[in-house]
């Protein structure tokens, strides 16, 4: 049944969307029909930055931060598609930039072992973190705001405090580069992705390693918590999407086969949907039914990794030097 119904949900794709990605009346109706959200191309524009290596959304949608390999951090406005500010400081290619969730703060991490907080109105640097002996690869905000994780090639993570700019924890663990930590929804738990091919689940408070979530076969890039905090979706080198239990450790299931690396995958908020990408295609997946029921393909273009809005309305892409927004239509 499984196949049948994602057998029927591809042909309707490859028949009924046009080369650029809009959908006519026919796909429209089906897309409502079966209930599931959908995406469409809304606008593509060039920035400013070298090397594209992150684009996160503000908590409203409304913006995007940038962080690039000619040592900036820069503001993008979604709606003007125009470069609001650019945040110099770093002196090495910054991998991570976001918002902190109340919209007043900005984390970036870099190559040149830091990790830095600005402010989000005025774009001045508010402090430095200093720690990490190697490059740090992400960065985040807890959700209070009042603590920042951050991770890096010298497979620590550490834990600062915001207000201070100490350094509160050292968790170790991990044998190769970290390359993503990230707080649980309630800021009790982190979860992290590393190159030795594990996933560990964290407790904040003490530093204790709860679980080694083991299974993908090559280096994991991306994990992120589901809205309830009582999964994560993690994808990887291997190919593989897996969802997992985190009070048990347990993984849950895998989701299709790519032909390359998976570069991210995020839950879609509000809904049971997985989004996926990969450096030449957007997917999305039923994690009930196990099924894929969205794939753009981008022939002519390298994805480098996207983002998706607190809404779920939102889908950013990006290239090197391109930023794609996909609009939902409608679905849970």
């Amino acid at each position: 049944r499984q196949m049948d119904i994602e057998m029927v949900i591809s042909y309707w794709i490859r028949l009924f969307i046009t080369k650029m990605g809009w959908i006519d009346e026919f796909d429209v109706i089906i897309s409502r029909y079966i209930m599931k959200p959908y995406f469409r191309p809304l606008q593509t524009f060039d920035v400013n930055a070298d090397v594209v290596n992150s684009a996160k959304f503000s908590r409203d949608g409304n913006k995007l931060v940038l962080s690039s390999n000619d040592q900036t951090v820069r503001i993008y406005d979604t709606k003007s598609r125009t470069e609001i500010q650019t945040l110099r400081g770093h002196s090495d290619k910054v991998n991570d930039a976001q918002f902190s969730p109340d919209g007043t703060m900005i984390v970036s991490c870099s190559n040149d072992k830091t990790v830095r907080l600005w402010d989000a109105k005025s774009g001045k640097e508010i402090t430095t973190l200093t720690g990490h002996s190697d490059q740090v690869t992400s960065a985040q905000f807890s959700p209070d705001c009042t603590i920042v994780t951050s991770c890096s090639v010298d497979t620590t993570i550490r834990i600062w405090d915001v207000l201070s700019g100490m350094e509160i924890r050292k968790l170790e663990g991990h044998s190769r580069v970290i390359n993503d930590v990230q707080f649980s929804p309630d800021g009790q738990l982190l979860v992290s992705a590393s190159a030795d091919t594990t996933i560990c689940v964290w407790n904040v408070q003490s530093g204790e390693r709860i679980h080694v979530l083991s299974g993908h076969l090559d280096d994991v890039w991306k994990v992120q918590f589901f809205a309830d905090g009582k999964f994560v979706v993690s994808c990887s080198k291997d190919k593989k999407i897996r969802a997992w239990n985190v009070m048990s450790g347990m993984k849950i299931r895998d989701f299709g086969m790519c032909f390359s690396s998976i570069k991210d995958a995020k839950y879609l908020p509000n809904s049971q949907i997985i989004v996926s990408c990969t450096s030449k295609m957007i997917q999305l997946w039923d994690t009930m039914f196990e099924i894929k029921t969205q794939k753009i393909v981008l022939n002519n273009t390298t994805l480098s990794g996207m983002d998706i809005s607190q809404d779920g309305s939102l889908i950013a892409s990006f290239t090197a030097k391109t930023i794609q927004l996909w609009g939902r239509l409608w679905g849970t």
